[in-house]
């Protein structure tokens, strides 16, 4: 499995990159980079960290809900040139950064982590100490990080990263007479990078798994003592983790798929990426590269900065919240109406006083009676079961309508092949919290006490209808890749259809820009514009990728196309026209699967 695998670590480019065009090209850049490091402090870097940006096929907005998704890692990355600053200086001053960036509208910066005194051990208030302070009044202390979550800065994401370094191997409380061994080492960074900041390929994620992974490699943490006193390497799943709870210091609740993307991928596939009942990622060939003519995905930027802390508390977070709610709103309805062994799942869950705050994938979890545990491999249920119980459970999400929940109408389950209506105008807060069973203390506790929102009405219904239907589609992507990869390797005389395949594999992108831009509403105009025009231009499928509210789409198109597709988005987007050919090539280009995550180690 992907996730148990350990981070790589590279002494020789052609290794990191197979691909002898594109190792040639890398060599150059981390030659560059190395040499523009050795210019800027007065030594060589001792490593090179490197994650990429990533697109998503398809499964927008559902990995916070607990569902999989279909990411690819992509080719533009963060590096980050690191090493140890080993000159004389103030010798408190264990783990100051000096921080630089290749692009100058980025300011040098440089900062120092604090420890914070815990009042319950000392007789003074809470107060920032420095390290040279008396140990004996310092027990008990924590480390801390100023980040402005209102006033993100790039090394924002730096500092994002090391903390979570910080607090995971460097016990505070454990040093004596500041041992410099115990402690962090003081480290020069210089930041350069080729994914465009808030163009959805994640380009945050990018910066905090690489700058996670360039203080692991400067304190020499990449490997870890194992229950035997052996060492062992740190594996890509923990990375994973880290990340995720790096990237929230910076006000972002992401459920874990952009972080996953960037660590795990492979150069040959797609990932599905589950996360419940645990973390598993599972390597997908994609049939488009081995069907003839090929088909590749193209991304286009649309120029719209989509920003996931900037107005968080009205897009990004509020969506978080509003599924976590309307889990628990949809559990009570289905609880109402269900019969054993539903119905004691159902009990259980929303009867557990240790998972208050549970989501849509353990709401469809009890729906089929089953009791999966967060951690736990067993038991749990099966990718076919799963797709089985969204097509069930996809039927009941009229539960969550505001009539319905306010008395005003009686639900009645469509009928498989009904279409519903997705009009809803969705419920405030007192509404919202009634519809919950808590009393407004307790609501506001599990659901408003650590996230910030702003809204006049919530829409449990909307939000929920396109989680479980895009859970549904990511699903049918998958199974359709595997299908027809396996039907290709069979000894069956029927051949496979490459045209029935792309039409199926677009048609399923498409409807998830649909749900995206009317259902969970983080479209934007210019996104809407540019996948009406990749449709016309020859697209199979187009859709949004990433946050969304801007940022990229990315549409599927044949290979022999490429390059009538892309003169129809030049010349029919407005923002395109006038561009000069290295600007447009910046903002349309293929995207092919990269691979993830690595350490490049700088031998003398």
């Amino acid at each position: 499995m992907a996730a148990d695998e350990p981070i790589p670590v590279f002494t020789i480019v052609q290794d990191a990159h197979p691909i002898p065009t594109i190792a040639a090209r890398e060599a150059v850049r981390y030659a560059q980079l190395a040499d523009h490091y050795t210019s800027l402090f007065g030594h060589p870097p001792t490593h090179i960290a490197r994650a990429p940006g990533r697109v998503n096929i398809i499964g927008e907005h559902i990995d916070y809900a607990l569902f999989g998704v279909f990411p690819m890692a992509v080719e533009q990355d963060v590096l980050i040139a690191c090493g140890p600053n080993t000159q004389p200086g103030d010798q408190t001053k264990y783990g100051e950064v000096k921080a630089r960036n290749t692009l100058p509208k980025y300011e040098p910066r440089e900062f120092v982590p604090t420890l914070i005194a815990d009042t319950q051990v000392t007789s003074t208030e809470n107060h920032t100490i420095n390290i040279s302070e008396d140990p004996a009044l310092s027990k008990n202390v924590q480390w801390h990080m100023d980040i402005d979550k209102t006033q993100l800065r790039w090394e924002s994401y730096v500092k994002a990263g090391y903390y979570g370094v910080l607090k995971k191997f460097f016990n505070p409380n454990l040093r004596s007479s500041q041992d410099p061994q115990i402690m962090p080492k003081p480290v020069d960074i210089l930041v350069t990078g080729s994914v465009p900041a808030g163009s959805g390929l994640s380009s945050s994620a990018a910066m905090v798994v690489a700058s996670t992974l360039a203080f692991l490699a400067v304190n020499d943490k990449l490997t870890v003592p194992d229950r035997s006193g052996h060492n062992r390497t740190l594996t890509k799943g923990e990375l994973v983790e880290m990340a995720v709870e790096n990237e929230k210091r910076v006000g972002v609740n992401s459920g874990g798929m952009d972080q996953a993307a960037s660590v795990t991928s492979l150069p040959t596939s797609a990932l599905y990426i589950s996360f419940f009942p645990f973390f598993s990622v599972e390597n997908v060939a994609l049939p488009i590269t081995q069907i003839t003519p090929r088909a590749v995905f193209v991304c286009a930027n649309s120029l719209v900065v989509s920003d996931k802390v900037v107005g968080a508390k009205t897009r990004y977070n509020l969506r978080v919240v509003e599924t976590l709610v309307a889990a628990r709103v949809l559990a009570r309805s289905l609880l109402s109406s269900s019969s054993s062994p539903s119905s004691q799942a159902l009990q259980a869950l929303l009867t557990n006083p240790h998972n208050r705050k549970f989501t849509l994938r353990e709401v469809l979890s009890a729906y089929l009676g089953i009791n999966e545990i967060k951690g736990h491999k067993e038991p749990a249920l099966s990718v076919e079961s799963v797709k089985k119980g969204l097509e069930e459970l996809v039927r009941e999400v009229g539960r969550l309508k505001a009539r319905v929940l306010r008395g005003e109408k009686e639900f009645v389950s469509p009928s498989p092949h009904e279409e519903e209506n997705d009009e809803d105008e969705g419920v405030m807060l007192e509404e919202m919290v009634k519809s919950s069973g808590f009393e407004e203390d307790e609501f506001r506790e599990v659901y408003l006490s650590w996230v910030d929102v702003e809204a006049t009405h919530f829409h449990l219904y909307k939000r929920t209808k396109h989680v479980l239907t895009e859970s549904l589609r990511v699903l049918q992507f998958r199974e359709t890749c595997l299908a027809f990869s396996s039907s290709l390797s069979s000894s069956s005389p029927s051949h496979p259809n490459p045209e029935h395949l792309l039409t199926t594999l677009g048609n399923l992108m498409t409807t998830s820009h649909t749900s995206c831009s009317h259902l969970y509403t983080c479209s934007h105009p210019s996104l809407d514009t540019l996948t009406s025009l990749a449709l016309r231009s020859g697209a199979y499928g187009s859709r949004l990728t990433g946050a969304g509210w801007g940022g990229c789409t990315i549409s599927l198109v044949r290979e022999d196309e490429v390059g009538r597709f892309v003169r129809g988005l030049r010349e029919g987007y407005e923002p395109y026209k006038g561009m000069g050919d290295e600007e447009f090539e910046g903002a349309v280009f293929v995207s092919r699967p990269g691979s993830g995550a690595f350490v490049f180690k700088i031998e003398d």
